[in-house]
């Protein structure tokens, strides 16, 4: 076995621990279940509203929404433990191995991906229970489901390695939580698009976030509940491209962006850090 397959192999066995240790941690066991648990909470109180005179649930529209924003959120997920590891030095430990950061980040991809995973079958599960008006039964829809998650995951989780790689402290995640809570809110995760003015619409369209909640709703909804979407179409071929082309970007800059960022990693740099976090802690 080559050395990069070694590597490959080692990130993947890192990955599965981290995501063992992360359901028997007390303080990630609460992380996992909080937000889908507020979700669902949200979810029960929408159960028996409708949007506007169409009659379709807005729990039912919202719930496939959820999911896709929970998928979107990995990019988050991913850039805090880059910026973690980056500063406690674990990044550099990694630098220093042959082939090191090719293990580092296959570990990294699998444990926020079945972390997402789990978090996404956490709030699917209960949620199939108190909505109705979905359409799970139907053919193709968790192939649906499936394709757009790969997309979604593949369009995502290379955004946020680029930000973890850009930000150096804990302390800068603020400034990469904030923009993306904005975009949520205007991607119609919550409220269908076509209920907001049309620069707001036309700037939800240029992200991933709004096609993986597009692409959930058309997995998850019955076919007549296009009817509120932009142009009244599901757009699944508008979906892969748009998923598809932010999957290519990232995957093209992310492995410049952090070989340019473990070229700068050293000792003195990780001794630095650490000694501005001791002074904001005395």
């Amino acid at each position: 076995m080559s050395p990069r397959m070694m590597a490959i192999k080692t990130g993947w066995k890192r990955g599965l621990i981290e995501l063992r240790q992360s359901f028997t941690n007390p303080g990630e066991l609460v992380s996992h279940f909080l937000w889908p648990v507020l979700l669902l909470i949200a979810l029960y109180f929408l159960r028996n509203r409708s949007f506007g005179s169409t009659g379709f649930g807005l729990g039912a529209l919202a719930l496939p929404s959820m999911l896709g924003m929970n998928a979107a959120m990995g990019m988050i997920s991913m850039s805090q433990q880059f910026t973690a590891d980056r500063e406690d030095g674990t990044l550099l430990r990694a630098k220093a191995t042959p082939n090191g950061m090719v293990g580092y980040l296959v570990s990294k991809v699998v444990s926020v991906a079945g972390g997402l995973l789990a978090d996404l079958a956490i709030l699917l599960i209960p949620g199939l229970l108190i909505i109705g008006g979905l359409s799970v039964d139907r053919p193709g829809a968790w192939l649906t489901l499936l394709w757009v998650l790969v997309l979604g995951l593949l369009a995502t989780l290379p955004i946020g390695a680029v930000l973890g790689s850009v930000f150096t402290s804990a302390r800068s995640q603020g400034l990469i939580q904030l923009p993306v809570l904005a975009l949520i809110g205007i991607s119609g995760i919550f409220y269908p698009l076509t209920a907001l003015p049309g620069w707001l619409s036309a700037v939800a369209q240029l992200t991933p976030i709004y096609w993986l909640g597009l692409g959930m709703r058309s997995a998850l909804l019955p076919g007549d509940a296009v009817a509120v979407e932009v142009g009244e179409s599901w757009r699944h071929l508008e979906t892969i491209g748009a998923l598809g082309v932010w999957a290519v970007l990232g995957l093209a800059i992310a492995p410049v962006v952090l070989r340019r960022m473990a070229r700068r990693e050293s000792g003195s740099s990780v001794a630095g850090r650490r000694e501005k976090a001791l002074q904001r802690i005395g």
